[in-house]
């Protein structure tokens, strides 16, 4: 995703969606969402009307109607292998969610919430969740990195001590 659009779908909660493109460095710094569609055509959307942003890999993979977002698991089957917060979300218009987010500062700070879907081979890279439509967020695990010292592990002893004058 290093292009300056991305591609994306958005749902709103009136179960529509747009798909189009939105700047590599959009946010919530005014009260709309700018989209560029296929056609050229810029669409604003109010954050209030976002359910969530899709960072999909193309739009030829989301030919169905009803779910573009092909979001067919929208929780983990087994905990997650990828290190970051494994959270679940309960969305405004009470469905839910759970996601992979990263253990920063975006959680407090951001007007969002990006996060890595429970399914990361479908057609749904990233997800982007604005605050205004997450009613409770729940933490369910911290997953850490595999690259941990081991408990009670202190500094390691010299192999091989200087020499001993006799």
């Amino acid at each position: 995703m290093s292009s300056t659009r991305k591609a994306v779908i958005v749902r709103k909660f009136s179960r529509d969606w747009l798909a189009g493109y939105v700047s590599g460095e959009f946010g919530q710094q005014g009260d709309e969402l700018e989209v560029l569609d296929s056609s050229g055509r810029l669409t604003r959307i109010p954050w209030k009307q976002v359910k969530w942003l899709c960072f999909v890999r193309d739009f030829a993979q989301s030919g169905d109607r009803g779910d573009p977002e092909r979001l067919l698991r929208r929780r983990f089957a087994l905990r997650p292998r990828q290190a970051g917060l494994w959270l679940r979300l309960r969305l405004a218009d009470g469905d839910e969610l759970e996601g992979l987010a990263a253990n920063d500062r975006s959680l407090i700070d951001g007007a969002g919430l990006m996060m890595s879907p429970p399914d990361m081979r479908s057609n749904t890279q990233r997800l982007y969740i604005p605050r205004t439509a997450i009613e409770t967020l729940t933490v369910l695990a911290l997953i850490g990195n595999n690259h941990r010292q081991p408990a009670g592990s202190a500094e390691q002893p010299e192999l091989f001590p200087a020499a001993i004058d006799t």
